[in-house]
């Protein structure tokens, strides 16, 4: 019988307990579990070793985690969640700024962890599919349109004007949520709570910085955007 493929995770942290913690429950789950104790260890494995996900702490020596997300995805396209200190904004939104497509605080839980894991991995595989099988081909019933927008739910497929877009889990979860329901003005802080899934104080930029991002996807003019609205001082929506 053909051995089940496990999918590798790459655990870069300089702290050992903190890998240990890591490659044990990862394990549990089923993954296969590489490490690296520094960035430039971590941008040399995830080059020859393809990791389907890369666990990145920020603050590792040699190379920080923020130089070593950049550098990756300048060269391949796989999923990085950032590790980050409870009260650092800072890495969080360049963090996102780079390209990272999601981000846990420290002290985090491990639930938490290997639900974000689960998740984006997700993502990743339906994108592979998606890329690989033509739509006429695959049911399409899951789906949320409004005007030029298109979201496949199940596919994690955004179309804009007929043509694909690719975002980030965390660019997915927040245009969902803003789709579901068309023209509503929905706060930060809402969507902090909603789609982070719990609330950040102080990281209203951590939702602004997502936005700006989805716009430079999906918006002709993002200086004069049609998609995705801001209501001043409000929040954002999705015209009708």
């Amino acid at each position: 019988m053909e051995e089940e493929y496990k999918k590798t995770i790459l655990v870069v942290d300089d702290e050992k307990m903190i890998r240990n913690l890591l490659n044990v429950n990862l394990t549990k789950e089923g993954y296969n579990v590489i490490e690296a104790v520094d960035g430039v260890e971590a941008v040399e494995i995830a080059t020859s070793k393809k990791p389907d996900l890369i666990l990145l702490d920020v603050m590792i020596p040699k190379l920080d985690g923020l130089s070593v997300c950049k550098r990756i995805k300048n060269i391949m396209n796989v999923p990085i969640l950032m590790v980050t200190a409870k009260d650092s904004e800072v890495d969080k939104i360049l963090g996102l700024e780079l390209g990272a497509d999601d981000y846990i605080t420290k002290p985090f839980s491990v639930r938490e962890l290997i639900a974000r894991v689960k998740a984006n991995l997700r993502k990743a595989e339906v994108s592979v599919v998606s890329d690989n099988v033509g739509t006429d081909n695959i049911k399409r019933d899951n789906v949320i349109n409004v005007g030029v927008l298109t979201l496949d739910l199940d596919r994690f497929e955004v179309m804009v004007r007929d043509k694909s877009v690719d975002l980030t889990l965390r660019e997915f979860e927040v245009l969902k949520f803003l789709a579901s329901e068309p023209g509503q003005v929905v706060s930060r802080e809402v969507l902090l709570e909603k789609v982070w899934g719990y609330e950040y104080y102080g990281d209203i930029r951590t939702v602004d910085v997502t936005v700006r991002r989805i716009r430079e996807k999906i918006e002709k003019d993002t200086s004069n955007p049609k998609i995705l609205m801001t209501k001043r001082s409000v929040g954002y929506y999705i015209a009708v």
